[in-house]
């Protein structure tokens, strides 16, 4: 996705220095933030970065924290008129090699945050998770709003029960 050399967007782990924590910056450039966003179908995206570091946690596990920030311009739900958003999200995931992949027909969600360790920590792919996942799934244009009103009903609603009570307050009245 980025054209940096100085970029680095996968981690091998086996590189990774266990004593200290890796900072990573990741800052796409034009092209790479307009491929995107015709991958997510956005109108634009004119401002993506994410930083943060890795480091070593408990004995084999490795945590990324950073933070993403992005301006998207999605269309607007009602009026496809285009709408600017900006997003700024904490990122937390921590990847160790006792986590699995759910095999089976019934599987019970591991915990959001913990993934497999593989031999590579890939930061551009939780960029781009993050991303799709902070986008506002309805965007609305300041002043939209649904025009479309309930329709009146053409019959009135028939009630079964409702000349029950009157017969329960007057016993004696018998047909």
């Amino acid at each position: 996705m980025t054209n940096s050399k100085s970029q680095q967007t996968r981690f091998r782990v086996a590189h990774l220095n266990p004593r200290q924590p890796t900072d990573f910056a990741l800052a796409p450039d034009a092209p790479a933030r307009a491929a995107l966003a015709a991958e997510l179908g956005l109108n634009a995206l004119p401002r993506l970065g994410f930083s943060g570091r890795i480091r070593a946690v408990a004995s084999d596990a490795w945590e990324v924290t950073g933070e993403l920030t992005a301006r998207v311009v999605q269309p607007c739900v009602v009026t496809l008129a285009p709408v600017q958003t900006d997003l700024r999200e904490a990122v937390h995931r921590v990847f160790s090699p006792h986590v699995g992949t759910p095999e089976g027909e019934e599987i019970e969600m591991p915990d959001e945050e913990m993934e497999p360790l593989g031999q590579f920590i890939d930061v551009e792919a939780i960029m781009t998770e993050t991303l799709v996942l902070a986008l506002p799934l309805y965007p609305r244009a300041k002043g939209a709003a649904l025009d479309a009103s309930e329709p009146e009903p053409e019959e009135p609603t028939r009630k079964p029960f409702s000349g029950l009570a009157d017969l329960l307050k007057n016993p004696n009245n018998s047909e």
